[in-house]
């Protein structure tokens, strides 16, 4: 009896060590790549800032601030100007619709919310699929690009659902999330009494199914 006290005791102890040193260990690997890791991502959104603007003078990332989507969730505005005026706002957005899971833009606006670019950040969509939405909502072809576009204006969700989107080959849900993504940031930014104009906003709802 008490050899197995004794060998119980032993197999708490030693697995008290291995969670404690994982502990340590975890917490060590933490701290030597968190700062690497915030540059990245500081690197990558200022990457997707410049790609989806006009030419700027200021810096966007310095005079950001956050606004409050309809779903609750704060998006980051970064306001690009030049000589002082406003030449267009990035917005950071993200819907939770994708296939996989959460899809991150950047999206470029002039104040009046036309898109001027944007820049897919993050996803975890099927490769050959939905990872195509890097570009296709880009191509002047068809009825794919958004670019130009006004969601106050232009019905920015896809045919499927009676939009003017041709969504992407088999790929309809990531399609729809993307453009969510782009309602979201729309409607979010143009809630600001500054926005240049009032527009009203089409129903850019999509069911899940294809």
């Amino acid at each position: 009896m008490s050899k197995n006290e004794s060998s119980l005791l032993n197999m708490v102890l030693t697995m008290l060590l291995i969670t404690a040193i994982s502990g340590a260990g975890m917490g060590f690997v933490y701290e030597i790549t968190k700062e690497p890791i915030a540059a990245s991502k500081l690197h990558k959104q200022r990457e997707a800032i410049r790609e989806v603007l006009p030419e700027f003078d200021n810096n966007p990332i310095a005079e950001v601030y956050e606004m409050t989507s309809k779903n609750g969730v704060p998006l980051k505005v970064f306001p690009a100007k030049n000589n002082g005026e406003i030449v267009g706002v990035a917005v950071e957005a993200v819907s939770n619709r994708g296939f996989n899971g959460d899809i991150t833009i950047m999206v470029g606006m002039k104040p009046d919310g036309t898109i001027i670019n944007y820049k897919v950040i993050d996803h975890k969509e099927t490769p050959g699929l939905g990872t195509k939405m890097d570009n296709w909502f880009k191509l002047d072809r068809e009825n794919r690009s958004i670019i130009g576009k006004n969601p106050g204006k232009n019905k920015l969700i896809v045919k499927n659902d009676g939009g003017e989107v041709d969504a992407i080959t088999a790929a309809t849900i990531s399609s729809r999330a993307f453009l969510d993504a782009i309602e979201i940031a729309y409607s979010t930014y143009t809630q600001r009494t500054d926005a240049a104009s009032s527009v009203s906003k089409p129903n850019n709802k999509g069911g899940k199914n294809e």
